[in-house]
């Protein structure tokens, strides 16, 4: 399996040194040539591109079995992605990644409330989806690094729309030859989410709130990997840039296996029947969680519908109905705040993948983006997203779906879930399609009481943290131990740059490593 950049840059990488370079030279993102296909006998069938005459082998499969543990299962998905990587490598890192960390031994458990199955992703040690990727993409790096015999320190480098920026900083927290450095909108998350990332220790740890939005502070990472200059300066200290955001495809891939995990519950529960189609519902903004449920689609996982949610920011919703990507509008900020992004990044390696793989077509579009704002993907791609529904909801109404399920199931959703379910409500209504569906549940509730606590008439604290008290007191759920102690818990990062400072931070950041 190579990998190669969506914008048609000449180099074809191997999994390990795709990982480590995170973005293309060309500033596209790295896709492997080939989605491995599920055979139908327990195996998948890939491409072995290092074989004179492109010869097809398999590897072990996933539905063969239904009783192995997460980090099996987890490793069976990432084999035929991971081709340069030995077996023991990766159930090295699978068994590393998938432990005690997560508060239950299922590590993403399926749970039935009202007419949904929600896959749970937030059970690990920053209560947030986040946590099922980069709880592995160190071990991932590190082997990857030792792989490519590579010698310079690997300086991580990562904007945040909230979860990411903490997950990342715990995963990578004192990992030898490692910088981790993460820039996030400093008015754009919740107080919970700040103190995550401003309270995490660690000696290659660096923390930027950013004046700006989360668009703005991606655009900066960006340009630092695009610009060669920094690279040749960085070179002469030893230092390579990487990405733990869902651009780099390390994080991308291993998110494919919590679909297939959720299936086999699902299977293992008797509410399916092998081969029955399910529908995967997925609040995003940046478009990475659901192109990972597209994976397992292609991979062979039954899928029907993948049902895009966005808040009022609801950019892809207008792109999967229209097939025009038009960030000339308004930026709102809501109660669902990792999903306030107008640049759906990961949206352009589904369009490099429909459109066959074609880097002039890929390369256009994104200069349009940025030239101009827009794009029109055209009716052909517009055909192509048959597999995709997109839907919004403003925040009354995913507000409201949030306090009926509460009050109607006593099950508690965070507030970018609550998206989610209020748009698959709306779809089932106007659609008629019962179709069991997996909705997937992104964050703890408590990594946004304020908001839900509001929801379902639990009273306010005099702060955020006492509101995760007063909200405990009237459900009953108990807090995660993360977010505990984080009101008293000391900041060690407090610097604030504005938009066009990243550069600069990142030289002083890296100064003395």
């Amino acid at each position: 399996m190579k990998y190669i950049s969506t914008r048609g840059d000449s180099l074809k990488l191997t999994a390990s040194a795709a990982i480590i370079a995170g973005l293309a030279p060309d500033r596209g993102l790295y896709v492997p040539e080939e989605i491995p296909q599920h055979t139908g006998d327990g195996s998948f069938c890939v491409s072995d591109f290092g074989k004179s005459g492109n010869t097809k082998r398999t590897v072990p499969g996933v539905l063969s079995s239904q009783n192995r543990g997460y980090g099996q299962l987890a490793a069976s998905i990432l084999t035929p992605f991971l081709t340069d990587f030995t077996a023991e490598e990766i159930s090295a890192c699978t068994t590393a990644a998938y432990d005690e960390k997560f508060d239950t031994p299922e590590i993403a458990p399926v749970v039935k409330a009202g007419d949904a199955y929600f896959l749970e992703l937030w059970h690990g040690p920053t209560s947030a989806f986040k946590d099922m990727a980069l709880s592995i993409l160190p071990w991932l790096l590190k082997t990857a690094a030792a792989k490519q015999s590579e010698d310079k320190k690997i300086a991580i480098l990562t904007a945040t729309s909230g979860d990411t920026g903490k997950a990342a900083l715990a995963g990578f927290a004192d990992v030898p030859g490692t910088e981790i450095i993460v820039f996030y909108p400093k008015d754009g998350v919740s107080l919970v989410q700040e103190r995550q990332m401003v309270t995490q220790t660690g000696s290659n740890v660096h923390v930027f709130g950013m004046r700006g939005n989360f668009d703005e502070a991606q655009r900066g990472v960006k340009a630092v990997f695009s610009d060669p200059e920094f690279a040749e300066e960085l070179a002469a200290k030893n230092i390579r840039l990487s990405s733990a955001n869902s651009i780099n495809i390390g994080r991308l891939v291993p998110q494919v296996a919590y679909y297939v995990n959720a299936y086999m519950q699902l299977l293992n529960q008797g509410e399916i029947t092998e081969g029955e189609e399910i529908n995967i519902c997925v609040p995003t903004g940046n478009f990475g969680n659901i192109l990972a449920a597209w994976y397992a689609k292609q991979m062979g996982l039954p899928v029907a519908r993948l049902i895009c949610a966005s808040n009022e920011n609801k950019i892809l919703t207008d792109f999967i109905n229209t097939g025009i990507y038009d960030t000339r509008r308004e930026f709102i900020l809501t109660s669902s705040p990792s999903m306030d992004i107008l640049i759906s990044s990961n949206l352009e390696r589904l369009l490099w993948h429909l459109s066959g793989g074609d880097c002039a077509r890929i390369r256009a579009l994104m200069a349009a983006l940025e030239d101009g704002g827009l794009y029109d993907a055209g009716q052909e791609l517009k055909a192509a997203l048959k597999d995709f529904y997109g839907g919004h909801a403003d925040m009354q109404t995913a507000h409201a779906a949030l306090a009926q399920l509460w009050h109607e199931a006593k099950y508690l959703l965070d507030t970018h879930t609550a998206v989610a379910y209020a748009v698959y409500k709306d779809y089932r209504k106007k659609t008629s399609d019962n179709t069991k569906t997996i909705i997937a549940s992104t964050a703890s509730p408590y990594k946004f009481a304020g908001s839900v606590a509001a929801t379902i008439g639990v009273a306010p604290g005099a702060d955020e943290f006492q509101t995760l008290e007063n909200l405990k007191a009237a459900t009953g759920l108990a807090i995660p131990k993360n977010l505990c102690g984080l009101a008293s818990s000391p900041a060690f990062h407090d610097s604030v740059i504005n938009k066009h400072e990243v550069k600069s931070a990142v030289a002083a950041a890296l100064n003395g490593s």
